[in-house]
């Protein structure tokens, strides 16, 4: 522990021990810039003069270029060589909603999302405990996670989550210290967290086994008034001032329309090279720059007309023309500005007003209770000196893709539904997690390319010898069982998709071979009938249908499925209230399949209204 270096007498015993090397982890922790001080971290700083002549290795996996300095002047490292990877986690899609509903919005991710593994952080232990039970009541596989657990109920769950037995564990800022589970597929922050530093930290700990992995934070200000409360408690005044700024910053990030990977990698002291990520909101969503100038004006208008005392859901009213009591009690009714923004919904005011604090047009006054202000530049703007643009944001249902935009190829959704029950079998008889038998990535390679033979088994990711050795033959048998009872899977087909060496990566244009898929359905062709013309598994041909429903193109499902078929299939996802294909296929008892219930399911949340 590093409080022991400030006791003269264990130092002297470290003289009386052959020391080599000196490592010093969580480094950060040093610093009084990192988000994570600890005082006892400073008696590590007389180490280099106690021993002058032994080696010092300090790391950390959260340090801004200022927090690196810091850890250099506070150890008295001598010209240190230092090693810097890339903050950039490729996989990872980052994004922010507007919280509204959170409980709904939550659930609404997860039936998106359905099977699949994630951590939910909250702040406080009633959160957690809430949002648990909810989701468990919806039918979904969720524990909490925090230090109010005994140490036996806390290690019980974190088991169950990394045994796959949980889908989703909802946790304070106390989880994930120590966590190694590779196939974590989403990170949801569903309150604002304190600092950039351990939202990276966190949002880090989805997707580590390279596959695909969604980073959502939900944003709301008034999670703002209630982490100012608590560090207005820090009682040291650079403390506290540090502490503002952290939080400042992550407000910075959760409502500018900048690219989220680009604001990351920037504040650790990087810079993203391409223009558009394509892995974020920000670079997805956002369409064309236009004039706001007018709705600005009537924003801040009502913000002058009102002696700027008031904050953000009473300006809005106003705008909208609420006529609420407050209102009235004020005779804000009265004033020129009310209703002048009734033609546009609360969304979109609520929405410019961000945009108006992030280009800081507008600014915030005030801890428990923030009034709007406006600032130098903004009565520029009112007084027409000036004029503010921005850009409009569509949401658009997203593909997954990397941060270099490339596509990431489908695969088998069945077989995998299959071979991840074989895994856990193998995890169960070994008392070991499931991804330390194989990752999902390792999985998914399975379930695109079919292999057959050892060789072709081995010419998968992450099955090495002695993984071949021990679960080969048997995942090769599940797999060679599933194409006798899916006889549209040709072996044709399956060599088609043959597994290429390590050593040389399997490259396809997916864009490309899509729209060759989608040229023979508008040549009036049945799934089927495209399977066999391009040679290509029916399931693979219905996951291209599925990605170009969701895309929005022009599709007849009726022409793919009996609409009669479609209605039942639909009713039993509803009826469920569930995303999953496991219990909807079952429902039918053999009469339907996994891609003609991926195919509804796409039509089915393509064309159900928000909300």
């Amino acid at each position: 522990a590093p409080e022991r270096f400030a006791m003269p007498d264990f130092l002297e015993t470290l003289k009386t021990v052959p020391i080599s090397l000196f490592a010093i982890d969580e480094a950060h922790c040093i610093s009084e810039w990192g988000h994570d001080f600890r005082p006892d971290y400073l008696s590590l700083s007389g180490i280099t003069r106690t021993f002058p002549d032994i080696p010092v290795s300090a790391f950390t996996a959260t340090a801004t270029p200022r927090v690196q300095d810091d850890i250099v002047n506070r150890t008295g490292l001598r010209s240190p060589y230092t090693v810097r990877a890339s903050f950039n986690r490729q996989n990872l899609f980052y994004q922010v909603k507007r919280k509204t509903d959170i409980e709904s919005q939550i659930l609404e991710f997860l039936g998106e999302h359905p099977d699949e593994s994630g951590i939910i952080y909250r702040t406080t232990r009633d959160s957690v405990v809430g949002l648990a039970d909810f989701l468990a009541g919806h039918g979904i596989k969720a524990l909490p996670y925090h230090a109010g657990l005994t140490p036996e109920e806390r290690k019980r769950n974190q088991e169950a989550f990394s045994r796959d037995e949980a889908a989703v564990i909802v946790a304070t800022i106390a989880f994930g210290m120590g966590i190694d589970k590779s196939n974590v597929r989403f990170v949801i922050h569903a309150d604002l967290p304190k600092n950039i530093e351990g939202y990276y930290q966190e949002t880090g700990r989805a997707g580590r086994d390279g596959e695909p992995a969604n980073c959502l934070l939900f944003f709301g200000r008034g999670d703002i008034p209630k982490i100012r409360y608590f560090i207005d408690q820090i009682p040291d005044d650079r403390d506290r001032s540090i502490a503002m700024e952290k939080l400042n910053q992550v407000v910075r990030y959760a409502s500018h329309n900048v690219c989220r990977r680009r604001q990351l990698l920037r504040y650790f002291g990087e810079e993203y090279p391409a223009e558009n990520c394509s892995a974020c909101d920000i670079c997805t969503e956002m369409v064309e720059e236009m004039d706001v100038t007018v709705d600005a004006q009537i924003v801040m208008s009502a913000m002058s007309r009102t002696g700027q005392r008031f904050g953000i859901g009473h300006i809005i009213d106003i705008v909208v023309g609420a006529n609420t009591k407050r209102i009235r009690e004020l005779q804000h009714d009265k004033i020129k500005t009310h209703g002048a923004g009734s033609h546009k919904d609360k969304n979109h005011w609520r929405f410019l007003i961000d945009e108006l604090l992030s280009q800081d047009v507008i600014r915030q006054d005030g801890d428990q209770y923030p009034v709007l202000k406006l600032t130098p530049k903004g009565h520029d703007v009112l007084y027409g000196k000036e004029k503010v643009m921005a850009l409009r944001r569509e949401e658009v249902k997203k593909r997954r893709r990397s941060a270099e935009g490339r596509e990431f190829e489908p695969y088998d959704e069945a077989l995998f539904e299959r071979l991840r029950l074989l895994r856990k079998k193998f995890a169960e008889e070994q008392q070991v997690p499931p991804y330390i038998i194989f990752s999902d990535r390792t999985l998914h390679e399975m379930c695109r390319y079919y292999p057959a033979t050892s060789p072709e088994m081995t010419g998968i990711s992450g099955v090495g010898d002695t993984k071949m050795q021990r679960y080969g033959s048997a995942f090769i048998g599940e797999i060679e069982a599933y194409l006798h009872e899916n006889p549209d899977i040709s072996v044709t087909g399956r060599r088609a998709l043959d597994a290429p060496p390590v050593s040389q990566p399997r490259k396809k244009a997916k864009g490309e071979t899509i729209e060759k898929t989608y040229e023979l359905l508008k040549k009036g062709l049945l799934l089927e009938e495209i399977a066999k013309t391009r040679n290509l598994a029916a399931s693979t041909i219905a996951g291209h249908l599925e990605r170009l429903i969701r895309d929005g193109r022009d599709i007849d499902i009726d022409r793919i499925i009996d609409p009669s078929k479609r209605t039942g299939i639909e009713k039993v996802f509803l009826t469920k209230k569930t995303w999953s294909l496991g219990p909807v296929v079952d429902h039918f008892n053999g009469t339907v399949s996994f891609g003609e219930a991926k195919l509804v399911r796409a039509y089915l949340q393509r064309n159900t209204p928000e909300s």
